[in-house]
């Protein structure tokens, strides 16, 4: 886990993050994580889940949704409303 508190989390892919972020609960969750390192991996855990659902936010913004005509033919694309 040392390496991984060297890396900036705003540097890392969602798959990145996710991982490591799936890695600390699982360690949490065992209980056998010394309380002060528990509470390091706790905070990175947190900025871990943020980088996450930036990145989310990110994806979907991007993410565009396929109009048709009234025939069914595809008229082109718009910006998805995701609210």
């Amino acid at each position: 886990m040392a390496e991984n508190t060297l890396i900036d989390v705003k540097k890392l892919s969602f798959e990145r993050a996710i991982e490591e972020l799936e890695s600390i609960v699982k360690r949490l969750e065992d209980g056998k994580v010394p309380l002060e390192e528990s509470v390091a991996i706790y905070e990175r855990g947190e900025a871990l889940k943020r980088r996450c659902e930036d990145l989310l936010r990110q994806a979907e913004a991007r993410v565009e949704k396929i109009t048709a005509d009234s025939t069914g033919e595809v008229s082109g694309v718009e910006p998805l409303d995701v609210q």
